[in-house]
Order: C-alpha cells, then sequence, then structure tokens
C-alpha cells in the first residue's frame, strides 16, 4: 500500500502519516458557531474533514472522528482580531430573530446535520456540543489554573502567555501572534498582561443576565471560544492525538491558543501531530462576506436546483491547500461533470456481463487503482484523483470492472456513483439554455410574468420548458 502524506501546518512540511497508535487514530474538526447557515466556505472545510476521514478508512486505518458544535462563546470580536470582545454570536441571533439563544442553536444545529447528510459526508462518532460540555471545560481550567497559567482581571479569567513560555514552552506555532495582535482593530484590553493573553472564561456583564451562563470557581459566565475544542477533543480522543482539521482563517488564533491551553494543563507536547488546514474560498475574484452580498450557502444552492454533491466535485478540481474561486458557471460545470459521470456509471453498471480480463486489462485496472491511491497519498491531491478517476471511464476496460473500480474510487470521493443521474444532461443550444437560466433566476424572485414571457419565448425558438421536481427540463418541440 502506498504511504500517506499531509501537509502539517505545525512544521510546514509534508509529512509520511504515522499515528500515534496502531489501534485508533484520533481525528477532530473545528465545526460552525451555530447562528446562521454555514456558508460555501464552510463547507469547503468540512468536506476536507470528510476527505481526510475517507482517506484514512481507505488506507486502512481506524479513524474515530468527532467534531464540535459552537453554541456559546464565540465573541463577534473574533472579526475585528480580538476573540475576548463583543457580543456572542448566537444570543446576537436571538435577539435579532426574537427567539431565545436555545432555540436559535438547536434549529441551525438541525440544518447543519441535514445538510451533512446532503453532502454525502460521514457523520463523525460524535457532534460534540460546546454546552453540554460545561464541567469538562470547567475542569480544564482549573487544571491550567493550577500550573499557574491563569490570572483573574475585570471580565474573565485569562490564560498567561508570558509564564506559559517562561515554562520552556513555545506560543503561537501555527503563525505570528504578536503581528497578529498588533492589526487588530480594537483596542486591546489594558488589564491584561500580554496582548496575545485570551480568556479561558469569561464574566458574566455586571446588572446584565445572559442566557447562556453558568456558575465557576471564578464567577458567573461561560467559557470561552478556545477551551472548548481542547475539552471536548482531551474527553473523547485524550491528551495527544493525531489529526486536528480545520480553516485557514483559525490557524492565526484560534488553534495556536488550542494548543497552547491543552499543553499547558497536560504538560505534554505536541497536543496534536498533525495539523490540516484548507484554503480560502472567494466567489466572482472576490473575497466572500455578508457585506458583499455572496456568502452563498447551500441552500441558495439548491433554490437554483443544483445537487449538494457537485458542490463537493466543485471542491475537488482544486486542491484543498490551493484557494479556490466560485462561480455559479464553475457550479453547473461541475454539475454537468458529476451528471455524466453518473450517467456512465449506471450505463456502465447495466453491462452485466462480465468477462474474463486479459492480462492487459487486468493490469490496465491495477494501473488506474494504484494511480488513484498514490493521487490521495500524495496530500490528498483530488483535482489528480479526478483526472485519474477519468482516464479510467474512457479506458478499454470492460464497463462492469469499469463500474467496479469506480465504486471502489468512491469510498474516498463520496459522490455517490452508484446512484443512477438526477440531473439532466443539457443537449440545448446556449442560447436556449441561456433563458432558461434566466427564466429560473426570475422564478426564484417571484416574478412570475416575467418568468412566463421568458417561457414563450423559449417555446418560439421551438423548445419547450417544463417544471419538475428536479428542475427544469427542456425538450425539442
Amino acid at each position: 500500500m502506498v504511504d500517506l502524506y499531509l501537509t502539517n501546518s505545525l512544521t510546514g512540511k509534508k509529512e509520511k502519516f504515522v499515528p500515534i497508535s496502531s489501534v485508533r487514530v484520533g481525528l477532530y474538526t473545528c465545526g460552525p458557531t451555530v447562528y446562521g447557515y454555514p456558508t460555501i466556505g464552510n463547507w469547503r472545510t468540512y468536506t476536507l474533514s470528510d476527505v481526510v476521514f475517507r482517506a484514512l478508512t481507505y488506507f486502512g486505518y481506524n479513524p474515530k472522528f468527532y467534531m464540535n458544535l459552537t453554541d456559546v462563546g464565540h465573541l463577534t470580536g473574533d472579526n475585528l482580531g480580538d476573540a475576548d470582545t463583543g457580543e456572542d454570536r448566537i444570543e446576537k441571533a436571538a435577539k435579532k430573530e426574537n427567539k431565545t439563544a436555545w432555540d436559535i442553536a438547536e434549529f441551525y444545529i438541525a440544518d447543519f446535520k441535514a445538510s451533512f447528510g446532503k453532502l454525502g459526508f460521514i457523520r463523525p462518532a460524535k457532534f460534540t456540543r460546546a454546552t453540554e460540555y460545561i464541567t469538562e471545560q470547567i475542569e480544564l481550567v482549573s487544571r491550567i489554573e493550577s500550573k499557574g497559567f491563569a490570572y483573574k482581571i475585570a471580565d474573565g479569567l485569562y490564560f498567561d502567555v508570558t509564564s506559559f513560555e517562561k515554562a520552556g514552552n513555545k506560543y503561537g506555532e501555527l503563525s505570528n501572534l504578536r503581528e497578529i495582535k498588533a492589526g487588530a482593530r480594537v483596542e486591546p484590553n489594558p488589564d491584561k498582561k500580554d496582548p496575545r493573553d485570551f480568556a479561558l472564561w469569561k464574566f458574566s456583564p455586571k446588572g446584565a443576565k445572559r442566557q447562556m451562563e453558568w456558575t465557576s470557581p471564578w464567577g458567573l459566565g461561560f467559557p470561552g471560544w478556545h477551551i472548548e475544542c481542547s475539552a471536548m477533543s482531551m474527553k473523547y480522543l485524550g491528551d495527544q492525538f493525531d489529526i486536528h482539521v480545520g480553516g485557514v482563517d483559525l490557524k492565526s488564533t484560534h488553534h495556536p491558543n488550542e494548543i497552547a491551553q491543552s499543553e499547558a494543563a497536560t504538560g505534554k507536547h505536541p497536543f496534536v501531530k498533525y495539523w490540516v488546514h484548507g484554503a480560502f474560498l472567494t466567489v466572482d475574484g472576490k473575497r466572500m462576506g455578508k457585506s458583499e452580498g455572496n456568502a452563498y450557502t447551500l441552500h441558495d444552492i439548491e433554490k437554483r436546483k443544483i445537487d449538494p454533491l457537485a458542490l463537493r466535485y466543485f471542491y475537488y478540481t482544486s486542491h484543498y491547500r490551493s484557494q479556490i474561486n466560485f462561480t455559479w458557471g464553475a457550479l453547473q460545470a461541475a454539475q454537468q461533470a458529476l451528471a455524466k459521470l453518473r450517467e456512465l456509471v449506471t450505463s456502465f453498471r447495466e453491462n452485466l456481463e462480465r468477462t474474463q480480463l486479459s492480462p492487459e486489462k487486468a493490469d490496465k485496472v491495477d494501473f488506474y487503482r494504484e494511480r488513484f491511491v498514490k493521487a490521495i497519498g500524495d496530500d490528498l491531491n483530488m483535482p489528480q484523483a479526478l483526472a485519474v478517476m477519468w482516464e479510467a471511464v474512457k479506458s478499454n476496460i470492460p464497463g462492469y470492472d469499469k463500474y467496479d473500480l469506480l465504486v471502489t474510487f468512491d469510498e474516498v470521493l463520496g459522490l455517490d456513483l452508484s446512484k443512477a443521474s438526477k440531473l439532466q444532461m443539457s443537449k440545448t443550444p446556449v442560447a436556449i439554455q441561456d433563458l432558461v437560466n434566466q427564466r429560473e433566476e426570475l422564478r426564484l424572485i417571484g416574478q412570475w410574468q416575467e418568468a412566463d414571457e421568458i417561457r414563450k419565448k423559449i417555446n418560439n425558438l421551438g423548445f419547450a420548458v417544463e417544471d419538475t421536481p428536479d428542475g427544469q427540463k427542456i425538450k425539442k418541440l
């Protein structure tokens, strides 16, 4: 079997994966803060997590996978460079929607889990929800305090980075924290000993009652954003584990703080052996964000009658460490490619007549399998894996053997290739397809009369459009 290599953010190098234990591989991913729908940028990171899990399984390991759900403690100041300031995102959303913070969390957690299935993800052993592990977080903070790495100020209990470093530890291994803190767009808390210090436990504001707050040895309040991931991952995976996955945006502050507080509590280094980070996603060449109006979600994709798995295919067209640019045209191309692939796989499956493979064709099957495994083993090179898959599709290997090979590939790809294609393969002229797309956009915003006018234009050009549960279908009159 080919070895599995991953780029480790801790060292900046592509390294051969060697598990800590031969019994299991510990895998943890930072999941969403459940105050809204995840964006397609977030889903790219979660797709990476699923591919890591699938690859580990494919390579014969026994991964135990956990993902957190942040439902408390993630403050709005994170966007300005200081995650210890601002309003709790869950409580802010609750005020906006006139609901309780608990209702907000429940709603978006349910939606996230449903979407998880639509993208073909294998569920983790457990989704760990921050508010269900308050006791574990308090216990971990107490351990850190007992080691002399915490101090109390007016608004909470903070991690003491200077004391941590004086004890011979290294802080900020994944990034340059001093530069990041210096560039923060908010003034650092003057009570903090060092701008790099971060909250382990935040106190509830005086004179105000939070919806989510708990008693602790230090006072009424709630856990800091970073402590949940350490407490929950260590509960299930131990003081040290193999792989931690996350978006590159967490590489600057959240993950370095996870490392520091975990190693301060246990005295063990490294907390995690391999850190795997996925790159940013842009939209139409621009930064994605709500202010730009391009923070698309999975629901936006479904409104356009696009299969969520087409988004997964789109992600595979770029390496996870490379920035990828999303456009609706690129997603439509991914949808067409996936539909064609499923159509071909279905035709291979229907070719039930299995013949004896010639030595030459048996060698070809092995050749494509080995190249696919090599692509996955080379730091999860999904663009190369797709290329190998398409070569196999176009080869002269008998259909049934082709089907077997592609279904094996799909154990890593997760594209549900054995499912008969429900996606329409458009063979209509480009001008007609453009009109159909315009009509769909008008229908989505409720401009029914204008949409009907476009339908008439399509009819006058010799085509008919039919609305079905699987999207618009076009036929020649």
